[in-house]
């Protein structure tokens, strides 16, 4: 089975998973905006094993619906590299698209709180949207 490994900017904290994501979206909610610094996060979902090397900050944030995000940074250089969802970790791991560093990494499939994205952002073709996040 292949596996990726996506890393902070420095290098300390890495993540790596095995097989293709079981789903890459973008996210355009303002929190995903703050965390981030951008205008959307792009994430990738990877279901278990997956192993971690070095250390992390968390950070727990919790969504509109109530559920409980947990978020790893990397305590050297800030790189948001992962999260998980309290109580459902053995679902996976999100993992920060360009942390993998591969122009060739697959594209969204989904575009979430769409309502939110910025006016001069275009979407690849095909992708579903919703307005903000889906059941």
């Amino acid at each position: 089975m292949d596996t990726r490994t996506a890393a902070c900017s420095c290098g300390q904290l890495s993540i790596t998973v095995e097989g293709e994501p079981r789903g890459v979206g973008v996210c355009h909610c303002l929190a995903c905006q703050r965390r981030t610094g951008s205008v959307f996060a792009a994430l990738a979902g990877f279901t278990p094993p997956y192993s971690v090397r070095g250390e992390a900050t968390e950070y727990v944030r919790t969504g509109d619906r109530g559920a409980r995000f947990r978020f790893r940074f990397c305590p050297v250089c800030g790189t948001n590299l992962f999260h998980t969802e309290e109580g459902f970790e053995g679902r996976g791991v999100s993992v920060a698209v360009g942390a993998f560093a591969d122009p060739a990494f697959p594209p969204p499939q989904v575009s979430v709180y769409d309502r939110r994205r910025h006016g001069w952002v275009a979407l690849p073709a095909g992708i579903a949207v919703f307005e903000t996040d889906p059941d």
